[in-house]
């Protein structure tokens, strides 16, 4: 009798997880987020870039005691941060580490004259807009969630729309200031432990603890000019990206932002965007208001109205898809989109991905990990016809993102991504036009509950990204082995620098750091016996 109610329980919040998510999730967010923002006012009330020094002394001393430990008995070292507060996917097993605290969240220096910034790693993409854009300056490389950390990205990876101009986001990186596993700081920079400089991008926390790091910046204008091009046709529509970000031609693209959603295999919106003044002879959109609709639904309106137009303010632009994150919300608020819901409720959205996080248990972690994909995956944008053909046939899920970025070719021993092929590289330059492909969701195979294998899925994935070159962005779930990690990764170096620096033995291994918490080649097991 308890298990017959327990499976029509799962079955009902299954089948009206919209409600559940309206009626509980998306309130509890919003009480969960206010305490976090006056936990950040308080931060903010007393903010203290002049005691920098002083906090990046006291993470030293963490490390001097742990290093007091006899050697048999220290666990690996690793941050206090909460796994629920981190935007990866999956839920590092911390309570086996040696944790320290890092209490830094400040933005230290703003340089005008060189454009560059210098903050802490706790410093989030919404507050560093929220500093940069009203004096004029953005980062180089500025993700689209507001809750990212600028050293989480640091030591991680990002793109943008803009990075068909700039590259990954650790081109833009002047310095890091690492403490290492004897509680020593180094600076890191092109020409100082470039080694170490080298790797830390793609690191995840396995070479140290970043303090402190200075970014590029750009001068801005307090408007995009958005112009939104549907297109008709794989091949016309694949064509006009790779002409847009620069892979056809090594002159300098003119726009400053491209993206293109995909809605279907034949249809897409593309996206461009340039800086602007004040026009009055366009119509400012404030997208990111409660009240409007969702910014992928509304470029999906372009499909049937056509070539438009638009200004839309900087900052809106950068965090157009915070609301539905990206449109993960549309699987948990199939109706999210309604006028009305958007009215009455739009102001409850997003729903806090660290409450998402905090209040996923085990069971709900492998339910949504069978049922779901959330994967942004790193390809040559000459492959775009067989990303797409190959992610249909694999998922069956749309929209389907796609932001082009250069990537550059550093020359041998130059981190953990693989120089892009020689074929790929534009003519006449050092890189190769590649591009992100997200996909996130629910796959259709899911939705017309047919047969679905997430594991195979994302292992052919994967292979067809060893195969063709390109990579994996690691906060997601991976389902290689660790020979395959190594396939589609260089760890030539980043092995040199574990042993140099000493994090071999004192953090956890890259490749042990990003892989998931639960066995994916178990659950692939069992749901072919099922």
């Amino acid at each position: 009798m308890a298990d017959d109610f327990k499976s029509r329980l799962i079955e009902f919040l299954e089948n009206h997880r919209g409600l559940v998510v309206v009626f509980f999730c998306l309130p509890a967010s919003f009480l969960f987020n206010l305490l976090l923002a006056a936990q950040r006012t308080l931060r903010l009330l007393f903010s203290s870039p002049h005691k920098h020094d002083e906090r990046v002394k006291a993470i030293q001393k963490q490390i001097h005691k742990w290093n007091k430990v006899p050697k048999e008995e220290r666990k690996l070292l690793c941050t206090s941060r909460p796994n629920w507060l981190s935007l990866s996917t999956t839920f590092y097993r911390k309570d086996l580490c040696h944790q320290i605290n890092l209490d830094l969240f400040d933005v230290l220096e703003l340089d005008e004259r060189n454009l560059t910034v210098r903050v802490e790693p706790m410093v989030t993409v919404g507050e560093i807009t929220k500093f940069l854009i009203p004096k004029g300056y953005t980062l180089a490389v500025t993700l689209e969630i507001a809750d990212a950390t600028l050293g989480g990205l640091a030591l991680g990876t990002g793109m943008t729309t803009h990075s068909h101009q700039v590259g990954l986001y650790q081109e833009s990186v002047v310095s890091y200031e690492v403490v290492l596993h004897d509680g020593s700081l180094v600076r890191a920079t092109k020409a100082e432990n470039s080694d170490l400089y080298r790797t830390l991008p793609w690191s995840h926390g396995s070479l140290g603890f970043l303090v402190a790091l200075t970014l590029k910046l750009v001068r801005v204008k307090p408007f995009i000019k958005l112009t939104y091009l549907p297109i008709e046709g794989q091949k016309n529509y694949c064509d006009m990206v790779r002409m847009l970000s620069g892979d056809t031609s090594s002159d300098h693209p003119t726009a400053d932002y491209v993206e293109a959603t995909i809605f279907s295999h034949d249809k897409a919106v593309i996206m461009t965007g340039t800086y602007s003044d004040y026009d009055r002879n366009l119509s400012v959109n404030h997208i990111t208001k409660w009240y409007k609709p969702w910014f992928y639904k509304y470029a999906e309106t372009f499909l049937k109205k056509g070539k438009h137009t638009e200004l839309v303010p900087l900052r809106e632009y950068l965090l157009r898809h915070n609301r539905a994150i990206f449109w993960v919300v549309e699987s948990m608020i199939p109706f999210g989109n309604n006028p009305l819901f958007r009215l009455f409720f739009g102001w409850l959205l997003p729903p806090k991905p660290a409450f998402l996080k905090y209040t996923t248990t085990p069971g709900v972690r492998a339910y949504t990990f069978t049922r779901q994909v959330f994967q942004d995956i790193v390809l040559p944008i000459r492959k775009l016809e067989e990303q797409i053909d190959t992610s249909d046939k694999l998922f069956d899920a749309y929209p389907l993102l796609v932001y082009p970025c250069r990537i550059y070719d550093h020359g041998p021993a130059s981190g953990q991504l693989k120089r892009p092929r020689q074929e790929y590289l534009v003519e006449g330059t050092n890189y190769a036009v590649y591009n992100d492909l997200g996909i996130y969701g629910v796959p259709g195979y899911v939705k017309r509950k047919e047969k679905y294998d997430p594991v195979q899925a994302m292992r052919e994935m994967e292979k067809f990204t060893r195969d063709v070159g390109g990579f994996s962005f690691l906060y997601a779930d991976i389902f290689m082995t660790r020979k395959e990690f190594e396939e589609m990764f260089d760890l030539t170096l980043y092995e040199k620098v574990r042993e140099k620096y000493g994090a071999e033995g004192s953090f956890p291994h890259l490749y042990d750091k990003v892989k998931p918490e639960i066995d994916v080649f178990e659950i692939g097991r069992q749901l072919k016996i099922k």
